[in-house]
């Protein structure tokens, strides 16, 4: 890595202050079964359980390649995902924490998350993780209506779902519901029966994302009937509107929490910090003096393993080019409610606040964000209409 590391500490054009906050992304790409709308990394694991120890070998010989990238600086939040993590064994979550913690320096209070799925839960599995140094659960429960699940190829039903949540508000301070709206064939009433259910338990924080049907997905091939786009409207206003009534703060498009409990991991994804991916898979965003560099590991999982294991981890590494920065930071920093500081765009961008002027201009006139000579908020309407909000950044 020592002459990737003198490739990325060249002169360049771009002046970026101190480097961002850095998180540490883990990937484990083995699930029980491909959902049929998932894009992610995920491969079906049918004999027997995943082969643990070589790929966290894989994983520990990556990290290792990876330190002189990240020397000296601090992890402010880690969250092992997948596939489904919960998968592997709190023995093997046990030894992947040790092996990071043994090669990172963590802050103190780290927020730890691993992603958990109801059809791989078993009583005291959760405290285990617990023990094993997970902090913060990530529960994908999408739906409890057993016909729902069915629908989206989910392999835990209604029962096992809230038996999951119980465990996860017995075992840790902080856990996350994950949910799915405008899902095949659902009604108004459906998904509000969905969200009062998942309310019930009180969850600390509760991710709500809209059902979209993305290219190479069974779903692409053979779409559902689901909801239009008013209905789906309809249903992201209810969402907005009990999820207030019940205390929890929308902070971000799709995620929202009590006091305390927004999470760590992914507030650094959207205010555009640092991370370091690892796994299968895996993508990083690293900035360097002079440049922003992306890096993306081996997504195959036997490549993965026999490439890290090698010391060739990474698969492909770029420069973000100048003219892609304002819009890479707008995908991320519009989603937040607060918006963002313009002093934190030229800080994390290298580039001055005279780069997204005119943009900034037009959303103004359009009604999509409101701004002081400080910060930058999209508004209710920004909110509504996100996707032609950031678009106005493209180069």
């Amino acid at each position: 890595m020592g002459d990737v590391l003198a490739r990325y500490l060249r002169p360049g054009t771009l002046q970026l202050g101190a480097p961002p906050p850095l998180a540490l992304y883990v990937h484990l790409p083995w699930c029980l079964k491909k959902c049929p709308y998932c894009d992610f990394n995920s491969h079906e694991w049918s004999a027997g359980a995943p082969p643990e120890d070589r790929y966290l070998d894989a994983v520990r010989a990556d990290l290792d390649a990876a330190l002189p990238l990240v020397w000296g600086r601090r992890i402010v939040s880690v969250f092992i995902g997948g596939g489904t993590p919960s998968l592997f064994s709190p023995e093997a979550i046990d030894r992947l924490l040790a092996d990071v913690r043994a090669r990172l320096p963590l802050e103190p209070g780290c927020e730890i998350t691993l992603e958990a799925n109801p059809g791989t839960f078993e009583r005291e599995r959760f405290r285990a993780f617990r023990a094993a140094g997970v902090t913060r659960l990530s529960i994908g429960v999408q739906s409890f209506d057993d016909a729902k699940l069915k629908a989206l190829g989910r392999v835990h039903d209604r029962t096992q779902a809230m038996a999951a949540i119980e465990e996860a508000a017995a075992a840790f301070d902080t856990f996350n519901i994950d949910l799915m709206y405008a899902l095949p064939q659902q009604t108004l009433a459906e998904l509000e029966s969905d969200l009062r259910q998942a309310l019930a338990f009180e969850p600390p924080h509760l991710s709500v994302y809209h059902l979209t049907i993305e290219p190479n997905t069974f779903f692409a091939k053979h779409p559902p009937p689901v909801p239009d786009d008013d209905l789906a409207s309809e249903m992201l206003d209810r969402i907005a509107e009990v999820t207030a009534a019940a205390g929890l703060q929308r902070y971000e498009v799709s995620a929202y929490a009590r006091a305390g409990h927004q999470c760590t991991h992914n507030l650094n994804y959207w205010q555009f910090g640092d991370y370091l991916g690892i796994g299968a898979g895996a993508h990083s965003k690293l900035s360097y003096p002079h440049r922003v560099v992306r890096q993306v590991r081996w997504r195959e999982p036997v490549a993965y393993m026999r490439e890290a294991l090698a010391g060739n981890a990474v698969s492909n590494d770029d420069e973000v080019a100048r003219d892609q920065l304002p819009f890479e930071f707008m995908l991320n920093a519009l989603r937040l409610r607060e918006g963002f500081e313009l002093a934190r765009f030229q800080e994390r961008t290298g580039l001055p606040p005279s780069a997204i002027d005119a943009p900034l201009r037009e959303a103004e006139a359009r009604g999509l964000i409101e701004r002081d000579w400080q910060r930058v908020r999209p508004t209710a309407r920004g909110f509504d209409f996100l996707s032609d909000l950031q678009s106005l950044f493209l180069g």
